[in-house]
């Protein structure tokens, strides 16, 4: 049935906002039609028509989306060693040694977090356990990279001693080990899309730092189907997409389907917690004049947003920082742009309801504040602003969008509201559980609309739905992450089915 067009959904039960408005508290048939929802009625009363799918009681809910994922490299974690389990430098290490070689004679590793090691990572510990194999270690936040010396030597880089290049040389080392085949990154593009329409997945937002229309448009015309597609334009693509009449909404051009479109300008402005860049008001530890690295001057943004706002695209501004986001809401203010906050993880008390005010999205990512809680309470110790504010931002009105950030966490939704909600994972005491958001306001910034117009079952909406096991609005914190999705359907046709 994968591939096929559904008529009728029968005996659902009707999940998120919007569900007291049904015809009853009972299950209910859902008619669909040219790939919207056409029609809903109490099971049973009304003839089914076309392609039946039983639900057989399940929970019918809005297509879930993910706000922040960097496509290809996402994909590319199936070819990358993990290395999330490492407890320190020399550890980290002999994980990476134990990776198999890539084709392209490069061993790559992917995930380690090294605020909190007690040994420093060194080019003599690295070199010791890789040899002279090229090999690459990328931390969780993909903000820094550690090579040995073989790997520095072949991206043009004199050994330093430790192997660490951080933000802007540390990108540019992810973006030349994503430049694979076409073929091959499509392939583990497309099965990175069948597993996360597998969680109900319909949508996702793709900031791969790359010329992304062209690699959507072949993904497309190769029969690339299983998911609906924002993609974003770094600044240094800028000028391009403006003479070339890209704006916010538009289809790829030349694909075989709309299903990609054109997304927003993404621009990083600061650097990450766990690297030690983002830019804050108060000093880091051991250094009273490191306040973390602003990337982009509050001036150059303004040109950046302004430019942007006149071609007809949106903003997407990375600000992790109080500081950065302090400029990016700034930014917004002055220039009238439309757009998110990628990230908001440390925000001053006086900027959180700026967000609601100025109409800005909150894009975040709810299981770092899961996994950063550690550094957060250490590094972030001495901050002053509130750190993952979540309920601050949702009760001053803000929308709230959430995502994964993938690979930097799993792009996995449930997995999302679970930490948003409860604020904790592996069985710890909730971390800051004054900033969690209830489950009908973390199902609802995990659809297209986001929080404050999050998308309804209701005749007319698209029939962009998943039906889950249990009601997502009365499951427990073990029970979200462990959710099973039985069905997804895209604009009605089915994507996932068990």
């Amino acid at each position: 049935m994968i591939g096929d067009r559904v008529g009728t959904i029968t005996n659902a039960r009707v999940g998120g906002a919007g569900r007291e408005l049904l015809p009853t508290e009972g299950p209910v048939d859902v008619f669909l039609f040219g790939g919207v929802i056409a029609d809903i009625a109490p099971a049973g009363v009304l003839r089914p028509r076309g392609e039946v799918l039983d639900a057989d009681g399940a929970w019918l809910i809005p297509g879930l989306w993910d706000h922040h994922v960097h496509v290809l490299q996402w994909a590319l974690i199936a070819q990358r060693q993990t290395l999330g389990r490492a407890e320190s430098a020399a550890h980290a290490a002999r994980l990476v040694a134990a990776a198999p070689v890539l084709a392209d004679g490069r061993r790559v590793g992917t995930g380690f977090r090294d605020a909190l090691w007690s040994d420093p990572p060194s080019l003599a510990v690295l070199d010791a356990a890789t040899g002279d194999v090229p090999t690459y270690l990328i931390s969780a936040d993909v903000h820094s990279v550690w090579l040995n010396t073989s790997a520095l030597r072949r991206e043009g880089h004199e050994p330093d001693g430790i192997g660490i290049l951080r933000e802007g040389p540390a990108f540019e080392i992810s973006r030349r080990l994503n430049d694979v085949d076409p073929v091959l990154g499509d392939q583990l593009v497309a099965e990175m899309a069948r597993d996360a329409a597998s969680r109900g997945v319909v949508g996702l937002v793709d900031l791969d730092m790359a010329w992304n229309e062209s690699a959507w448009e072949r993904r497309l015309n190769g029969g690339f189907d299983s998911l609906q597609v924002e993609f974003g334009i770094y600044p240094e693509f800028l000028e391009r997409a403006i003479v070339e009449g890209l704006r916010t909404g538009d289809a790829a051009r030349g694909a075989a389907s709309s299903l990609a479109r054109v997304g927003s300008l993404k621009v990083i402005t600061d650097g990450s917690l766990g690297t030690r860049t983002a830019a804050c008001s108060h000093a880091y530890p051991g250094d009273p004049r490191d306040h973390g690295v602003l990337a982009v001057a509050p001036e150059a943004l303004l040109e950046l947003m302004t430019a942007a706002t006149g071609g007809g695209l949106a903003c997407a501004i990375h600000a992790i920082g109080d500081i950065a986001n302090s400029y990016a809401l700034d930014a917004y203010a002055t220039t009238g742009a439309v757009g998110t906050i990628e990230h908001a993880q440390l925000v001053a008390h006086a900027d959180v309801p700026r967000f609601g005010r100025l109409g800005i999205g909150a894009s975040v990512q709810p299981e770092h504040a899961v996994d950063d809680r550690d550094l957060t309470d250490t590094i972030w110790a001495q901050q002053t602003a509130l750190p993952y504010p979540l309920r601050g931002l949702a009760d001053t009105g803000a929308n709230l969008l959430f995502g994964s950030d993938a690979p930097v966490s799993p792009l996995d939704p449930w997995a999302a509201m679970a930490a948003a909600v409860f604020r904790t994972r592996d069985g710890r005491p909730a971390w800051r559980p004054d900033q969690g958001v209830d489950a009908a306001t973390a199902l609802a910034a995990s659809t297209h609309g986001g929080s404050t117009s999050g998308t309804l079952i209701e005749p007319g909406a698209g029939a962009d739905l998943a039906l889950c096991e249990r009601d997502p609005l009365a499951a427990t914190e073990p029970e979200l992450r462990a959710m099973r999705v039985s069905a997804t359907l895209l604009a009605g046709r089915v994507t996932h089915l068990i």
